[in-house]
């Protein structure tokens, strides 16, 4: 991988079509932006409409080519294994690369990147697994079964927070299925992407199988979905952003998968360890500075604890080290992008205007080595309303509302308050409780004495405004895949269809 930080430095990285890299037609170049110091430190190309038809074009003629379309089943998987085995080989200089990028944790980026080829191996142990079945139907001497084939060319836009982990859940089932794809990264963390690139075609992968176009959403992301050579479209983002993308598909009759918003419950009883519900709620809005669809940002409380959980909430979250993500002492880097910071600070100031308390955080860190960068100190807010904006809207920050809860009853109806439905969490000793929690919440995904837990083997997404479709396990190879119908008559002899036999 030719890729790293030190060749990005004040670098021009181009369009990845066809198997190499190439500049864009228009020319144009946009910065990208180290969230530490607020600089740009390398430029992306600014894709239009034409270049993304040359890269579904690529993909188009990359699907239709007997390397890729009469390759095996088994030999798909091995070029994806192979990929798994690059990804690991490469794993720390992608780690650095996207911390760089986003600005998150390069302790977990390392982490994340040691982890993810597993992904990438079960998938491709799954591509020769992908079975029909024969079916019964009402006539002698017919064969009658189904079948699964590839959809096409995917288009996948993919997001700044964690760019490629959330790549590998839709890419790693395409690709062992036998798929195409063209991938439209975030403008604001694109590089880990095009090393990516890199790896696939060292891999092994027929040229064009995958080909990524860099830009904006509104120039290369809007071309991508309203293009009618693509067969199907996942992304990853806000609700906003997922209306319009569904719209632009709809006009090309072309299904979504989507993992959109959310505002998750987190719920805490009276019964459970309070260190470890505290650990559980400060892990799950203070990882990733609460830049994730999953961030447990509304925090409910069994009454009884409520003052108790606050006070060792919010000196947990006084202890946790904002600093620059490269540092191992650090517990949370830098926002991603200085839009995303003025976002916070506008919901928290919405807040207490709206009656709200700040009880811990509430500003930037006032160091003078976090100065320049985009921090923002881990937020608690007391004194909350459910209807509250900065309760009802994701803010994708570290920031959590703490609300004291009476009955079962009343916390499940503020759990399920929300228009979203992505993800959940209650900290409970009683499983009955749990599991009729489990049961009665909104939410794709329901974490039971734990939170952010995550397994490629199983299926997870959204209900509600947080997005529809599955990734995961085997339900996600089906989102990738057609089902084809096949009848065969093998009697020998076809019946006059004008002739009417009575018996």
């Amino acid at each position: 991988m030719k890729t790293s930080v030190k060749s990005l430095e004040n670098s021009r990285q181009q369009l990845f079509i066809g198997g190499g890299f190439v500049a864009p037609k228009a020319g144009q170049y946009i910065p990208s932006y180290d969230p530490t110091t607020a600089k740009p430190w390398y430029e992306l190309a600014e894709a239009d409409a034409s270049d993304v038809d040359t890269a579904v074009a690529s993909a188009r003629a990359a699907f239709a080519n007997p390397a890729w379309r009469r390759m095996t089943q088994t030999d798909r998987g091995k070029l994806v294994y192979r990929l798994a085995q690059l990804v690991l080989e490469h794993a720390d200089e992608l780690a650095l690369i996207e911390t760089r990028d986003n600005g998150k944790l390069l302790k977990e980026m390392r982490a994340q990147m040691r982890a993810m080829p597993d992904s990438y191996s079960y998938f491709a142990g799954m591509a020769d697994k992908l079975l029909g079945d024969t079916i019964p139907v009402n006539k002698l001497d017919m064969l009658n079964f189904n079948m699964r084939e590839p959809l096409g060319v995917v288009g996948m836009i993919t997001p700044w927070n964690s760019p490629l982990m959330l790549l590998t859940g839709t890419l790693a089932p395409c690709l062992a299925i036998g798929n195409t794809v063209v991938i439209k990264p975030s403008e604001h963390a694109t590089a880990s992407t095009l090393a990516l690139a890199e790896l696939i075609m060292e891999a092994g992968f027929p040229s064009g199988v995958v080909n990524v176009v860099t830009g904006t959403g509104a120039s290369a992301g809007d071309a991508l979905t309203r293009h009618p050579g693509i067969a199907k479209i996942v992304f990853t983002g806000s609700t906003a952003t997922g209306r319009r993308i569904a719209t632009n598909a709809a006009a090309n009759l072309v299904s979504c998968q989507m993992e959109l918003g959310g505002k998750s419950p987190h719920v805490v009883f009276a019964d459970v360890d309070m260190d470890h519900a505290v650990n559980g709620v400060v892990s799950g809005i203070f990882a990733a500075a609460g830049q994730s669809c999953v961030a447990g940002s509304r925090c409910f409380v069994e009454a009884s604890v409520y003052d108790r959980f606050v006070d060792a909430l919010v000196e947990r979250a006084k202890r946790v080290r904002v600093g620059h993500p490269l540092n191992d002492d650090t517990d949370m880097g830098p926002l991603a992008l200085s839009a995303q910071l003025a976002k916070v600070e506008s919901y928290v100031a919405s807040g207490v205007y709206q009656g709200a308390r700040i009880a811990a955080g509430g500003r930037r860190p006032q160091s003078a080595e976090l100065a320049e960068g985009w921090y923002f100190e881990p937020t608690v807010m007391v004194d909350a309303g459910n209807d509250m904006d900065f309760m009802q809207e994701e803010i994708f920050g570290p920031v959590v509302g703490v609300i004291p809860f009476s009955s079962e009853e009343e916390m499940t109806a503020l759990a399920n308050d929300t228009r979203y439905g992505l993800s959940s969490g209650i900290w409970t000793k009683d499983i009955d409780r749990a599991l009729r929690f489990a049961r009665n919440v909104d939410a794709g995904t329901v974490w039971i004495n734990t939170y952010r837990a995550s397994s490629f083997m199983s299926a997870n997404g959204g209900f509600k405004e947080s997005g529809y479709g599955r990734r995961g396990g085997l339900d996600v190879m089906e989102e990738f895949s057609r089902l084809k119908n096949i009848m065969i008559d093998y009697s020998g002899a076809m019946q006059d269809p004008f002739v009417i036999r009575l018996h």
